[in-house]
């Protein structure tokens, strides 16, 4: 059974993205606790798919992932999740309605496409695809955010509330899998059970692990 607020004869939402990608990841997980019917379209970036004519029409800036809900083309990972809840979380729990409960979760969404990009995400890059950036900055970066939200999550079981909402969903991906990067997450044990909370919540799906 899907989505009692998705329209029962509309085709798959159509979800374009990469399996080793942070930023598809929380998108397909955020379709999945959502219980939408979604279609993953895997960009070939080998091969530079991401920044043809045809995607550049949709995506200005040629990246992943992209999102096309019947005709509704949004891209940045952030923004579809906003999206995504504002449509089709029929109890305003991810995004609360509340203005300050959703100034709260865009604190973190922040945190999300700053400090944990260059962090946690930007270290991962550097070792799994050779990008350049400094390990060293980008590993030392990942500790001061990491620290911080361990810190912060000491008396607290999600970012904003008694339960998660999307400012959980936006951090969690290149945190969890922060050890490709280099980053090791066995001084944060707050940390460390803020991630398993997630990865306890029903229809949750992994993001894809690597060998490193």
């Amino acid at each position: 059974m899907t989505n009692a607020l998705f329209p029962a004869n509309a085709a798959p939402i159509k979800l374009y993205g990469l399996a080793l990608s942070g930023h598809t990841h929380r998108v397909r997980l955020m379709l999945s606790l959502l219980d939408l019917p979604y279609e993953e379209i895997v960009v070939d970036a080998a091969n530079r798919a991401h920044k043809t004519p045809d995607y550049l029409a949709k995506h200005p800036f040629g990246q992943v992932p992209l999102l096309d809900d019947n005709g509704t083309v949004l891209w940045d990972s952030n923004a579809i999740l906003i999206y995504l809840a504002g449509t089709y979380d029929t109890e305003n729990i991810w995004l609360p309605k509340d203005p300050l409960a959703a100034a709260k979760v865009q604190q973190w969404l922040s945190v999300a496409a700053g400090p944990i990009f260059n962090g946690p995400c930007v270290a991962r890059l550097v070792k799994l695809f050779n990008a350049p950036y400094d390990p060293d900055k980008a590993i030392e970066s990942a500790h001061t955010t990491l620290a911080i939200m361990d810190d912060y999550l000491q008396d607290k079981a999600f970012l904003c509330a008694e339960r998660p909402t999307l400012a959980d969903i936006a951090c969690y991906s290149y945190i969890a899998h922060a050890p490709e990067g280099g980053v090791d997450l066995s001084a944060y044990s707050s940390l460390k059970n803020w991630l398993a909370k997630i990865e306890a919540l029903p229809r949750f799906i992994p993001m894809q692990s690597t060998k490193v």
